[in-house]
């Protein structure tokens, strides 16, 4: 929490937690978060019962990086020499916001190199590969697996004692 932010996260906070756990029944609520600093949700978020489910999202596997590709790719004039495959084994740990960047970057090389081009050529595509990296890392998927192994483990119901 920011210091910036005069409490107004731990007030929300406190709102969603009040309404999750107030005394009249929700009926036909649905509540959607995504992060991707999980380290920083207040722990009364995680705790069993507040919400059904907690779902991991990994970076994409390379068939799912190649069908990323192909839909950033569509509209894009590429040359012949552009082969997506190599680019999906390159772009380990990309996410598809990454991936959407490389191509706007490579599209970016292609008119820096020449205002008129009409195509990018895979030497664009390799050219923004130097520059945009992967947001996530082999350390960053195996904490996140870990949290969530953590998290599941605190949710399990425990049995009753007969």
């Amino acid at each position: 929490m920011g210091m910036s932010d005069s409490g107004v996260s731990e007030r929300v906070i406190s709102q969603l937690l009040t309404e999750m756990d107030g005394i009249t029944s929700l009926q036909d609520i649905v509540v959607v978060a995504a992060t991707n600093r999980p380290d920083m949700v207040d722990s009364a978020v995680l705790r069993p019962g507040r919400f059904d489910r907690l779902i991991y999202v990994p970076e994409p596997d390379e068939k799912s990086r190649l069908q990323i590709f192909k839909l950033y790719t569509k509209g894009m004039p590429i040359a012949n020499d552009v082969d997506l495959n190599p680019l999906t084994t390159a772009t380990k740990y990309y996410s598809g916001a990454d991936i959407e960047s490389l191509c706007r970057e490579a599209a970016m090389h292609a008119l820096r190199r020449d205002i008129n081009s009409r195509e990018v050529s895979m030497k664009d595509f390799q050219d923004a590969l130097k520059e945009v990296g992967p947001s996530v890392s082999a350390d960053m998927e195996k904490w996140y697996k870990g949290f969530m192994q953590q998290v599941r483990q605190v949710q399990k119901p425990t049995t009753p004692i007969a």
